[in-house]
Parts: structure tokens; sequence; C-alpha cells
């Protein structure tokens, strides 16, 4: 939604704020269709993210199911409703082990100590960003 917005007229739209702003004036911007929708959800599935990698690189060894669990209670499942919860918890049962979500997010030549110092650099860049997105909000 908000790539085909900035396509539609790339000199109007070209940051968000200037489509929040649109959305907002016209009346749209609570609406389940709108961009600032697709902007907050996609936002809070950032945070998430942000939150389990930290976890990770906090204690590489430890469990997934259990990093998370404990992300998603503190970024998402305040905004979920019964069935978005229920659903999670079915979800939570296809979580790979540890080792297997290690393994996909390394590169072929790449070990450990450089993932962990990979996604600090994520998380270093994102959170600023976050910060700046949720006070626009």
């Amino acid at each position: 939604r908000l790539e085909n917005l900035c396509e539609s007229d790339p000199t109007k739209y070209l940051n968000l704020i200037e489509i929040l702003k649109k959305e907002e004036s016209e009346g749209n911007a609570r609406k389940g269709s709108s961009c600032s929708k697709a902007l907050l959800w996609l936002t809070r599935s950032m945070d998430f993210m942000v939150a389990l990698l930290q976890k990770l690189v906090k204690d590489p060894g430890q469990n997934m199911e259990q990093a998370v669990e404990e992300s998603y209670n503190i970024t998402l499942k305040p905004r979920h409703g019964w069935i978005s919860s229920a659903a999670f918890k079915v979800a939570l049962k296809l979580v790979p082990d540890n080792k297997t979500f290690i393994s996909l997010l390394m590169a072929k030549d790449q070990n450990c100590d450089n993932l962990k110092e990979e996604m600090q650099t994520l998380i270093t860049l994102l959170v600023p960003f976050l910060e700046q997105i949720h006070s626009v909000m």
C-alpha cells in the first residue's frame, strides 16, 4: 500500500509524514485499508523483530520458543485481540529450535560472532528509526 501510494505521485508522497498527513486530513487514517494502518502494523512487526534480535544478541543459546514468546508479549500481544493471541499460541509451536534459526540467518562463510555483530548493527540502526516513527504516529 505504501509503495503504491508513493508511486502514484512521487513528488507529493516523497515521505511517510506526507502520507500520514494526507490520510489524517481525509479522515482515512484509521481505516483498515489505509497506509497509516499498514505503517502501524509494519512498525509493530519491526518492534517484535528488534525485541527478538536483542534477546538473541544477549543470549544466543536461549530457547527460541521462549525468546519469541517473550518478544511477542512485550510488543504485539498488548495490541492483539483474543483471536490473534490464540493464533500466535498455535504458531509458537512452529518456531524452529535455536540452532536451526541461527543457521537460517547465517551466511555460508559466517560464524556466530559475525552474525551477532550484524544483528547488533541492525538493532542500532533500527531502534532510532522506530522511535521516530512512534513519535510521529
